[in-house]
């Protein structure tokens, strides 16, 4: 356990760093979109407060993985429900989404649609990784035995 949390620590500081920059995108393309024309220092603090804070639980939480203990499926459970609350937790704090059942239930259909493509995309690409990996050894141990 002090691994991992050594590790969370680790790669959240990495991360926290985005927090603030990806803030910045997000409010520039709000306002370009005639969103957001002026922000009061109270959500600017609290915007970069809450990005910072879910960037570093987000890069956070990829340690999960490196649990070696830990299935692989409920690591993916464990980082997709952290993840989950933590964006919905921000979006509320900022009211970038609003209170609210079906909003709540769009947010939730969206960030699972996304979590399974982004999970979709690394199976696929993992596949194909270790099939070329395995084909390599294939051949290398091929010519060993020659």
């Amino acid at each position: 356990m002090k691994k991992f949390i050594a590790e969370f620590f680790r790669r959240g500081l990495v991360a926290c760093g985005f927090g603030p920059l990806i803030l910045a995108i997000l409010y520039l393309v709000l306002h370009r979109q005639g969103v957001v024309q002026t922000l009061t220092v109270n959500e600017v603090c609290l915007g970069i407060v809450s990005l910072t804070a879910l960037a570093f639980v987000a890069g956070g939480m990829n340690a999960v993985y490196q649990m070696e203990r830990l299935p692989l499926m409920a690591a993916i459970l464990i980082h997709g429900g952290v993840l989950y609350f933590s964006y919905l937790a921000t979006y509320l704090l900022n009211s970038w989404l609003e209170w609210g059942v079906t909003p709540v239930l769009m947010f939730t259909g969206i960030f699972v649609a996304g979590y399974l493509m982004i999970w979709a995309v690394i199976y696929a690409v993992m596949k194909k990784r270790t099939a070329r990996l395995n084909e390599v050894w294939k051949q290398k141990h091929h010519r060993a035995q020659e």
